[in-house]
């Protein structure tokens, strides 16, 4: 386990970045690559089951996987949606269950904002049993288009950061402008998606301390093999790859891990 602890990683010098995974090979993948924590993706875990993503449709699998990474050296923040059940104490229960540094929540129900002082009664459960579990409230205004502007967000971000809430995630809010004026009002760690036009240090200097690249690597990866295949039927360039026996080397020294 790296020695900065995981709220310490939102204290560097450029903002935490961090890679979301999909399924145990590509979080391996991630930790090889040196990254001191990962994340899941909702959408990445559901599509990869078949499933369209929201509407609670991760919940068994995201549990199946965190409790799977939470082995690694590394840290792990499960994306959990909107906590897969309306009741602030069965989700409690179920981040207590996942064996997690961190988690995201999001304020939204079915692609509609909830009343914040539900998702706040969430956080505050959530905070209650796991104290130590690092809770990223995660904002959907600008993700949505509803409320999309700094004042709403504010207002919900506060009543979060009252109810306990580590950290503010606001997917979706991309103008230098705006996220200046978010960062500079709450006390937290403000956390966005990435953008392209902006760079990690860019985004520091806006007052951002973590990124998180949400599904992009899960989409990028698709296209990438969809591009190989088409680049042996087509005699185009066929990319080159981990080669199979270090890809299995890396499964197999995690089943070990998993057996200890």
């Amino acid at each position: 386990m790296p020695t900065m602890t995981f709220r310490d990683l939102h204290d560097a010098d450029l903002p935490l970045l961090l890679p979301n995974a999909w399924d145990v090979a590509s979080a391996l993948a991630f930790v090889e690559a040196g990254f001191p924590a990962i994340g899941t993706t909702s959408f990445g875990v559901a599509a990869s089951a078949g499933r369209a993503d929201g509407g609670r449709s991760s919940r068994d699998a995201t549990r199946d996987l965190a409790r799977r990474l939470s082995v690694l050296p590394a840290y792990v923040s499960a994306d959990i949606e909107d906590g897969y059940d309306d009741e602030p104490e069965r989700v409690a229960q179920f981040v207590a269950g996942l064996g997690v540094a961190g988690i995201n929540i999001e304020d939204s129900s079915a692609n509609e904002l909830i009343d914040p002082a539900r998702h706040a009664a969430k956080i505050t459960a959530i905070k209650r049993a796991n104290p130590d579990v690092y809770v990223n409230a995660r904002v959907d205004t600008y993700w949505l288009g509803q409320d999309a502007d700094v004042e709403s967000t504010l207002d919900r971000a506060r009543a979060y950061v009252a109810a306990g809430a580590d950290g503010v995630f606001v997917p979706g809010a991309s103008d230098p402008a705006d996220l200046r004026a978010i960062t500079s009002e709450l006390p937290v760690p403000v956390n966005v998606l990435v953008i392209p036009a902006l760079s990690l240090r860019e985004l520091g200097e806006l007052g951002v301390r973590r990124v998180s690249t949400g599904s992009l690597p899960y989409r990028a990866a698709i296209d990438a093999a969809v591009g190989v295949a088409r680049g042996v039927r087509d005699g185009g360039e066929v990319p080159t790859a981990t080669p199979y026996p270090a890809m299995q080397d890396r499964l197999v020294r995690f089943e070990r891990l998993l057996s200890r």
